[in-house]
């Protein structure tokens, strides 16, 4: 297996992923009322799709395995008087958070798992996520052309990864925002909407 950057290192700069707001994709769920009850937020960076759905009546928590970018979402949560929770974890076992979701988001995660990797981390949502909950995802996406940035997914290896206990209802196309001088600045992604039964 290739070895992963250290996502602490990543956080000493700006990554192209931080863009200092939501993905517009994530506020438009939250407003139209998706992003509800307690929700919990999947490799959240500095927080921004945490703080969202706090500011939409959520009680929000973020996890992330780089404790820089933990620190900098709590400062951000307390400069904003935003009511919202971070904790450094391993999204790999969410298990440990020992509670149930109604809600969980990811913005960027689940692309930067392997092949082998995706059963677990699957497996892992499913231990967090109440039956009957939602999981809106959204990663790269495979008509994106060139080769810089992150894996591509294809709908059909979603498909693949949520059949067992799950229900993938949609996979609609939709955009990252990201913070580097590309033709758009934009990526083209997938967004995800799938339910644990």
């Amino acid at each position: 297996m290739a070895e992963r950057p250290s996502w602490n290192s990543e956080y000493e700069g700006s990554p192209p992923w931080d863009i200092g707001r939501p993905q517009p994709d994530f506020v438009r769920l939250a407003d139209a009322g998706k992003l509800a009850g307690q929700v919990l937020d999947v490799g959240c960076g500095t927080g921004e799709q945490v703080m969202l759905a706090a500011t939409h009546g959520a009680e929000a928590l973020g996890v992330d395995i780089a404790e820089l970018a933990i620190q900098r979402a709590r400062e951000k949560a307390q400069e904003r008087g935003i009511l919202a929770t971070f904790q450094v974890g391993d999204v790999m076992h969410l298990d440990r958070l020992g509670r149930q979701f109604d809600v969980i988001t990811d913005s960027g995660l689940f692309h930067v798992f392997s092949d082998s990797e995706r059963p677990a981390f699957v497996s892992s949502l499913r231990s967090a996520l109440r039956p009957g909950g939602t999981y809106y995802m959204m990663c790269f996406s495979d008509e994106q052309p060139g080769d810089w940035g992150p894996r591509r997914v294809s709908k059909a290896e979603i498909r693949a990864s949520f059949t067992d206990g799950w229900s993938v209802r949609s996979i609609e196309p939709a955009q990252f925002a990201i913070a580097i001088a590309i033709e758009s600045e934009r990526a083209q992604a997938w967004l995800a909407t799938i339910e644990r039964l």
